[in-house]
């Protein structure tokens, strides 16, 4: 291979690794995949493409650590269990805001939202609404997953549309949304995961299919390494968050927010770094 390819490939590898360690936390993935994307000079429209296919690595991962509840919702179905209908659609209803909002709105959200000003401006304003929500004592009413309602699993999806706007993060919008809606921490982030899975996948699908033309067969060693290092990272983070969250709040996630977008919008100010959009 030549250098250049090398140089390709090599983004893809950094790119996929910030995919996978932001995708599950409360900083938002397409926004540090959009800044990220400004400094490697990874901004065209096949690049844009990239970005959300390789998500499709990172709910792999999900997929394995969270298998046996995924296995046995599947086995329950097909024997006609209740519980697992009733999971099944939770995540279904859940699901459908973000279908129907995204294909109304997402062709003028790219147009006009994905630049590093308004993911830097995402991130302040999220970093103050974790802080926000993590001082608030409001007392957990769902604490099991299989305890919620149609509605809860409505409020969760309609909280997460507010993910469209990049730099939101669409892990932290479902989470903390959840967690102020009544739902116990724990539950509120496994169900952010189980959301993801139809949630990214059906993007990445829809994306890849939508924008076909831009791709060929040359582009598989890109794609490949993307997805990846998707996985590899995203399996690491999830397994470490899950952990992380036992007795952790999403506090520091929220400093650390705040303090990234202050740091892109006096750089892109100041002119020390051209944040392209």
């Amino acid at each position: 291979m030549d250098v250049a390819l090398w140089v390709v490939l090599a983004k893809a590898a950094v790119m996929g690794v910030v995919e996978g360690l932001t995708e599950f936390l409360p900083i938002s993935s397409t926004g540090h995949l959009i800044l990220a994307g400004s400094l490697l000079g990874f901004t065209d429209d096949k690049s844009k493409v990239f970005d959300i296919a390789i998500q499709t690595g990172a709910i792999v991962a999900v997929i394995i650590v969270y298998w046996q509840r995924l296995r046995d919702t599947a086995s329950g179905l097909a024997q006609g269990s209740a519980q697992a209908r009733r999971f099944t659609l939770n995540v279904a209803i859940a699901f459908a805001p973000a279908v129907v909002l995204g294909l109304l709105f997402g062709k003028a959200i790219k147009a006009n939202l994905f630049t590093p000003t308004v993911v830097a401006s995402a991130f302040i304003v999220g970093g103050f609404v974790i802080l926000w929500a993590e001082r608030r004592t409001v007392a957990a009413s769902v604490r099991s997953v299989d305890d919620m309602t149609t509605l809860d699993a409505l409020k969760v999806g309609l909280v997460q549309c507010l993910a469209m706007i990049p730099g939101t993060s669409r892990s932290g919008a479902t989470i903390i949304g959840g967690m102020l809606l009544g739902l116990d921490r724990k539950v509120a982030t496994d169900f952010s995961f189980y959301l993801a899975i139809p949630t990214l996948v059906g993007a990445g699908a829809y994306s890849l299919y939508k924008e076909r033309a831009l791709l060929s067969m040359a582009d598989l060693p890109l794609f490949g390494v993307g997805l990846l290092f998707s996985f590899i990272s995203a399996w690491i983070c999830v397994r470490w968050l899950l952990r992380y969250i036992a007795s952790h709040t999403f506090t520091p996630f929220a400093w650390y927010r705040i303090a990234f977008g202050v740091v892109v919008l006096v750089t892109a100010q100041m002119g020390w770094v051209t944040w392209a959009d």
